[in-house]
Formats: C-alpha cells, structure tokens, sequence
C-alpha cells in the first residue's frame, strides 16, 4: 500500500458492513433510470465502472422512497414497489461481484419535488410556504429555460403544497421503512437516509422551513422527530446488520434562519442514539439564489466542509464522512488526524471511476483530473442525463469497451494538441494504431491551456493528457504546421484535424487602432507568440516581454499567472466585447488583477457555452467586482477612449483605456477543403468542426474512435 494513502486506503467499517478502503462514491443525480423508475443496463454499468475502479463503498444516486411521491427528476430510481426488485437485485450484484459495497439513498424530495408538481401531485411540507424569489431565471439561456416549463405544473399555477398531518407523516415514515426493506431483499448493504439539501426531512429540520407547534415542531428535538422515526422503523423493519447511515446538512446557505452548525451537531447526536451507524456531512445552499449551488452542496472552495465533518465527529462515535471537494492528499490527513472516517468523492470518480486503483498502484498521476466546470450537475437542471466533460465514457459504459486493441492497424495523423487531439492521439494508440500528433506550438494545450490562465483547472486537464500521450508510443512532433503538401507526403490512412477554431472579430469601426485587441492577440501578447499584437505595444512593455520570452517564462501558464497579478500589459479600463465563455472567462481574469471591466454582449444571453451552475457562479462573481454586463449591444465605433453602440435604439458609449473583443470564433474546414482532392480519409472534431470546448471536443474524440 502506497506510505501516502495508507489511512485512506485502509479498510474500514460501518456497523457490520467491512469495506475495502475508506473511499466513498458520494451520491449524485444521474438521470440514467427508466422512465418508470427502474434500474436499466446504462444505469447498472455506470455503477458498475465505479465498483470495479476500487471505491470501498458506493452510495446510490437519490432515490424515491415513496416513487413516484416525492421524485425530484425525471429518471430517478424507485423503491416503493417490488416491480423494482430485478433491476435493483442486478444492480447490487453487478457492484457485489468487483469487491464494493452499496447502499441506497432514500429521499422524498419535499419542496423539491418537481415531478409531483409536473403531474399535478401536492407536496407535502411540515408547514405551508409560499413561493419566493428566484434570480435562477437571469442565469439560464432561453433554450434552458424551455425546460423549466414543466415546473409550472399542469395548470400552470407552479408547485402546490399541505401541511401534513399525522396520517401523512406516519405514512411516509411507513414508505421509507418499506424501501428499505426492499432494498435489503435487493441484496443492498444498508441505506442512507437523505436528510439533507433541503429535501422532505430537511424541511422538518429546518428553523426556516418548520413552522409546527406540536411534537415535531419548535425545539431542535422535536424538529429532529420526524427523522428520528424513521431511522426507528427502519432499524425496526431490517437485520442488525443492515447498515443506517443519514446525510445532515451543516448549515443551510443563504437560507435566513435555516440550519447552522449547533442544530446539526444536535441532530446527529440524536440519530446516534436512534441507531444511525454513520454520518454523512453535507450542508445546502438556497437554489433560489444561482450563486448558491456551488456554496452546497456542490461547494466550489476546496475542502470547504471538512470543518463541519470535524464538528460533527466531535460530538458522536459513529464513523463520519467526510465530503466536499477533498482532494485524496487532503483527505489522507483528515483521516490520519482523526478528523473524519471516510471520504465521499462525487466529480472525481466521475472523471476517473479507477482513482481508487490508480492510488493504491501508486500512480496517482495518471488520475484524469475533475476541472470542475458543473456540467455534470448543470445537466440535471434541465432534466438532462449526467455527463462528464472529460471522462466521455461516463454514462456510456454500457456500449462497452472502445478501446480494445484492433486487429488492424492504421496510420493516423492527428493534427492539434489540444483537448480534443490529444484524446483522440490517446485512444487511438491504446487501440494500437501507428499515431502522429502534430502541434504548431512548443506546448500542448491548445485553447485549454489559454484558458487555464483564468481557470486553473483546466491547467490538471492539459497536464494529464499532455503525460499520457508522451509516455504513449506516439510520434509528437512539436512546432509543426500541417499544410496540404507535408499531410499528403505521410501517406496516412486517416488525418484528424483537431486545430480548433477559426478566430475571426467583426470588424467593427475602429478595430485597428493599437489599444484594441481580438482574442488571438491578447493569447499572442500574454504568451507571446504574436510579434504583430506585440508591436501595438509601446517600447517598454515589448522590452519587457521580449525578456520575458527569451527566459521561457512565458511558456509556464502557472508561472504566468502568478505574475500577471503583478504586472501584464493591459489599461485599468476595459471593455470586453462579448459574454459569452470567451468574454466571461476574460473577464473574471481581468477583475481578479485590478481591472475594471465592462462587458458589452451583443445577445440575449450571457456564457451560453458554459454549464448552468458555473456560469451562475462566474456571473456572482463578475456583479460583486462591480463588473457592468450590457446585453443587446450594437457596437457602433471603437474610440481612442470609449466604445460607442446602441442598445434598444439608444446611442450610449462607456469610456474605457483598452477594449478587448471576445467574440468571431467560428468552425474551420479550410485545411480539409484543401484535402479534398487527395483521398484522404479525414476527419475533422473539436472546434474546427462546431464550437464545442472541452467537453464537445473531448466527446468528440470518443466518436471518431468508435467509427474507425
């Protein structure tokens, strides 16, 4: 066992239940369900791929207890009737037979509950509330926001709820023990109670929410009631062995008077003594505020609950879990400190199902990274299936493996190094194909490696790809500039352009004046790869970047950034033209240096191309940093000091030092126009096909591969 993981890799023990190691797959939404609430094979593989990559315990997306009562999505998998039991039988068997142990997470969504109202159904609430304020609505694009239509319910009057009397919460308690039970004859190792994420149990335990005056209302133990009885009846109603685990909330953010710290270290000691065998510590965040989903439960800030997991472990002797984008290093110390038991991952064993494999070999550098851009939860926002940016297989175990070793060779050419090449150079020559990747810069990266410089994540995902196809037998060719001629030489039965996409600004009035830059001579000036957007600057700042060229330091996007806070050649004032990722990104990059920024979208919509959840956050953060965001702009002339355009026929200007203009990039067929007349199979994926990023590119890579 690797010295660096050596607690987290231990085994470890919940009740009876003995696991491998203390990694847990922490629950998350997938969408993957019938229909009608039963597990299929799409569903069953996905867990599948996580059991066999090493996880010690697997804990089941959010379930229905009481399906279809209490369903929070479309596809989400039923408990409530034994027409669920083949599916769900197959299920833990298929995750039995790789050495992990399941349980399910049972839920009744409460307020959450979507599809209750889509068809119709009430909600039952421990008291009645009223519908307030959500600025979700000036986050999502139009098309988005088409699948929200169904939260209107049949009658378009929205959610309706109940209080809900004895007779309904003695029939909930009922329908979760009931589920458990039948998890249990589905061959499940326990159940976690989802008593978070302000879901039905939540709901009682929440000061915000629980309104009541009787015996489930008013003190923290009698808010506590409802959850207690159920982990009661279904202590009561399963074998001693049966593993009962609950996921708390810490606290409720931006919820004014929701729960805090002290509430919860009261809950749990309570469900302790109910008979909870471990404590899951989560916390959640007000969906009515955009901003709030990456606060909770998916927090963005590293680490960011492991406090609340070391409070609650204080203060019980049951095993803790301990969640919240813990990176496994991080996680290895808390458990050594005794801070917390196990440590759930969500995003990261969605990237790489085998990170648990790949720590105990000891290469936990071949672990495909999370970059945490949110489209895997941002899919479930608008009723879509989960999926993965940079694992393109993620939900698509079950059409089996793509890279299996073809019989039959080829010889491929792919052209660019970014995301989207390099991924396909990968599969490609793991399938045993003779590779070629050729890339016009001395670094791989592409436009990734750009963007890394306002987001860092994005830097883990070049650096993983960037190792696998170099300890690959691939023939990288740096500095290497395909034309038509020196492709047709290679005689190649397949050539994949991968060079991304053609960058080409409108131009507006003004455009060629030496304080104004297109998104290619800005990434030319900051790397310094552009001599001619270099000579817009004046003597100084070219003598300072021609150094800083010659000593290679522009070449180290982290070194980069680093610096760039320092010092880069660009004004105070800016004006960024265009919101979409481009523009976005640009922007939060420029806020965090200093700069004030406007930003002028000529469209309805702001950062279509990125996933719901992180552009709700990049737009938070722009508005606290005072960023001003226009849309519906006509730019009408760039000046030496402003920017002049129209805006619902009204002449405006905004002054500014520097405009930067973050939009043009369009797919590019010009090098396989060329290769037309040459016969040769080509193939183009990425950008250069259709404005696609990292996930599209990367997706991308996964097609052509299972075409060949």
């Amino acid at each position: 066992m690797p010295q660096h993981y050596k607690h987290l890799l231990a085994p470890g023990k919940i009740n009876g239940l003995q696991l491998r190691n203390r990694i847990v797959l922490a629950a998350m939404g997938s969408n993957f369900a019938d229909a009608s609430g039963h597990c299929n094979e799409r569903l069953i593989a996905y867990y599948e791929a996580r059991a066999k990559g090493g996880a010690g315990l697997l804990v089941l997306e959010t379930s229905a207890a009481c399906y279809p009562n209490g369903a929070t999505m479309p596809n989400m998998v039923g408990f409530s009737r034994d027409e669920f039991l083949p599916g769900l039988t197959e299920l833990a068997a298929r995750v039995h037979k790789h050495g992990a142990k399941l349980v399910a997470q049972l839920c009744h969504g409460g307020k959450m509950a979507q599809e209750d109202t889509a068809a119709g159904r009430k909600i039952p609430l421990p008291s009645l509330m009223s519908s307030g304020f959500s600025d979700m609505f000036q986050v999502l694009t139009r098309d988005e926001i088409g699948h929200f239509i169904k939260a209107a319910g049949p009658d378009g009057k929205g959610p309706q709820y109940y209080e809900m009397a004895q007779e309904h919460i003695d029939e909930t308690v009922a329908g979760f023990a009931s589920a458990a039970v039948l998890a249990q004859k589905a061959g499940f190792d326990g159940v976690e109670l989802h008593a978070g994420h302000g879901y039905l149990i939540a709901s009682f335990l929440s000061p915000y929410s629980n309104k009541r005056t009787d015996g489930y209302g008013g003190s923290r133990e009698n808010r506590a009631r409802f959850l207690l009885e159920i982990i009661q009846a279904v202590r009561a109603a399963t074998a001693d062995d049966f593993a009962i685990l609950i996921r708390l909330d810490a606290r409720e953010y931006r919820v004014e008077g929701g729960i805090e710290l002290a509430d919860c270290l009261v809950t749990a000691r309570l469900a302790e003594q109910a008979g909870v065998d471990a404590i899951d510590v989560s916390a959640y965040g007000n969906t009515a505020h955009a901003i709030a989903f990456t606060e909770a439960p998916l927090v963005h800030e590293p680490g960011g609950f492991i406090g609340f997991a070391k409070a609650v472990k204080q203060v019980v002797k049951v095993p803790v879990i301990g969640v919240g984008r813990i990176e496994p290093t991080v996680g290895e110390q808390h458990i050594a400190a005794g801070d917390f038991d196990f440590l759930a991952m969500g995003r990261k064993l969605l990237a790489d199902p085998d990170l648990p494999n790949k720590l105990a070999v000891g290469v936990p550098e071949s672990i495909r990274p999370c970059i945490y851009c949110y489209i895997c939860v941002s899919k479930i926002f608008i009723n879509q299936p989960m999926c993965c940016a940079v694992n393109h297989s993620m939900g698509r175990e079950y059409e089996g493996d793509i890279l299996a070793r073809s019989s039959d060779s080829k010889k491929i050419v792919v052209v660019g190094g970014g995301p989207g090449g390099m991924e396909a150079a990968r599969m490609l020559a793991e399938k045993g194909h003779n590779v070629s990747l050729w890339e016009k810069d001395k670094d791989l990266g592409g436009t990734a490696r750009i963007a890394s410089l306002a987001y860092e994540p994005n830097e883990r995902l070049v650096h993983y790809l960037s190792r696998a196809v170099k300890a690959l037998p691939i023939d990288l060719q740096m500095n290497k500039t395909a034309t038509r001629e020196n492709l047709a030489a290679e005689n190649a039965d397949h050539i994949i352009l991968a060079t991304g996409a053609l960058r080409i600004a409108p131009d507006f009035p003004g455009k060629q004046q030496r304080h104004v830059f297109d998104g290619d001579e800005l990434r030319g000036v900051l790397f310094g790869t552009n001599p001619q957007a270099a000579a817009k600057l004046n003597r100084i700042y070219r003598l300072l970047l021609s150094a800083a060229r010659m000593t290679q330091m522009l070449r180290s996007v982290k070194l980069l950034r680093f610096m760039s806070k320092i010092w880069m050649p660009i004004a105070n004032e800016v004006v960024v033209i265009g919101g979409g990722l481009v523009g976005l990104e640009l922007a939060e990059f420029l806020v965090e240096r200093g700069r004030k920024v406007t930003i002028l979208e000529p469209g309805t919509d702001l950062g279509p191309e990125l996933a719901i959840v992180r552009r709700a956050r990049v737009l938070h953060m722009l508005r606290e940093h005072n960023v001003d965001i226009q849309r519906g702009t006509q730019i009408t002339n760039i000046g030496s000091d402003k920017v002049s355009y129209t805006q619902e026929g009204e002449d405006k200007s905004v002054r500014c030092a520097q405009v930067i203009i973050a939009i043009g990039a369009e797919p590019d067929s010009g090098l396989e126009d060329q290769l037309a007349a040459s016969g040769a199979q080509v193939q183009r994926i990425g950008d250069c096909r259709d404005k696609s990023f990292i996930d599209g590119a990367i997706l991308d890579a996964r097609k052509l591969v299972r075409e060949l």
